[in-house]
């Protein structure tokens, strides 16, 4: 399985349906620095469409906490974690808030499989979006007592086990880490128990604790249980090494760690970490929070953060991100009808 998504490449089709949308966005790319006389009157609320722990948990709190020291609003900004309904709730939230500009949603992959998984109505196209932050890496990880060093002996061993032997968890069913851990089994021509829990933290305690094999837990969900020698990665879901080489351990950098491809795993799969709005917000609003999102880039505190996160660093707004985003549906679409998820 192949799931490039760190190009911006225009998406050729025409965007039947976007409406205000990419009125609002063409009128947000073309704009400098604001100086506009919009800005919150009130405290912001950053809906996380996940659990505590995760990965887009802890981008939001980072954010929170970045705004918050360097006086960036006026106005708090405040994080409020929405997980049910692998997510909808929260999108859902953010649907149904028309034209307020006092609510943000940090979004993930589940902006495109929890709809099409599920049937719940929401959309995308019914949100604004507002700026790319990054894109987050998938490692495949192993407990560090697992007798597995490497991912090609972890795929030996799933091969050559029966059926439903290897526990995978996971954030959701239906989701992205399951997306992966179906491409993992058709590698390996073995089926997997995949655990659904609610969130990157949970799922990172339990390979910790031994209560399942494996996890594809996002770089930041696991750094802390590496570094302690609690958990071992074996390969990265991508068709290059991440390029960070500080080190994590005393030994070992996010750079030390192979691609799945040159392990012989032919999986690689990027997430987005973006920003939407509620529909019916205005250009000006949405241009005073891609300056907002550009001023937290610019501090030494995101950069440390995408490092440490081993994020590959990509920001994009107006018509470029409504291109990728659009793009990134109709992949998300195929992966999840090749692998049976699409609700019915």
């Amino acid at each position: 399985m192949s799931l490039d998504l760190s190009s911006s490449l225009p998406w050729s089709r025409a965007r039947a349906g976007l409406g205000a949308v990419a009125i609002v966005l063409s009128a947000v790319s073309a704009v400098g620095p604001v100086h506009a006389a919009w800005e919150p009157t009130r405290p912001v609320e950053f809906v996380v469409p996940a659990g505590t722990g995760g990965g887009a948990d802890q981008m939001a709190r980072f954010i929170q906490g970045v705004v918050t020291r360097h006086s960036l609003m006026k106005q708090p900004l405040v994080v409020v974690n929405k997980s049910g309904g692998a997510g909808a709730e929260g999108f859902l939230q953010i649907k149904d808030a028309r034209r307020d500009p006092h609510k943000l949603v940090i979004t993930l992959s589940n902006l495109f499989t929890t709809p099409l998984g599920t049937g719940v109505p929401v959309n995308w196209k019914d949100m604004t979006p507002v700026a790319m932050l990054a894109l987050d890496q998938f490692v495949l990880w192993v407990n560090a007592d697992s007798p597995h060093k490497s991912a090609g002996d972890y795929l030996e061993a799933v091969r050559s086990a029966p059926d439903h032997t290897f526990k995978m968890a996971g954030t959701g069913s239906k989701q992205e880490d399951q997306i992966i851990t179906v491409a993992l089994q058709k590698a390996a021509g073995r089926k997997l128990i995949y655990v659904p829990f609610k969130g990157g933290g949970d799922v990172a305690v339990q390979l910790v604790g031994n209560h399942v094999d494996s996890t594809v837990n996002n770089p930041i969900e696991a750094v802390a249980h590496w570094r302690s020698g609690k958990l071992r990665p074996l390969c990265v879901f991508d068709d290059e090494r991440m390029p960070y080489k500080a080190k994590i351990t005393d030994t070992l950098s996010w750079n030390d760690i192979p691609s799945c491809k040159e392990s012989g795993i032919p999986v690689d799969y990027l997430m987005m970490r973006g920003i939407f709005m509620p529909p019916g917000v205005t250009a000006e609003q949405v241009a005073w929070y891609v300056e907002l999102f550009r001023k937290v880039r610019a501090t030494p505190e995101w950069q440390e953060f995408l490092e440490k996160g081993a994020f590959k660093d990509s920001f994009m707004t107006g018509n470029a991100y409504i291109d990728w985003v659009a793009k990134a549906e109709e992949l998300h679409r195929a992966l999840m009808r090749d692998a049976g998820f699409i609700a019915k």
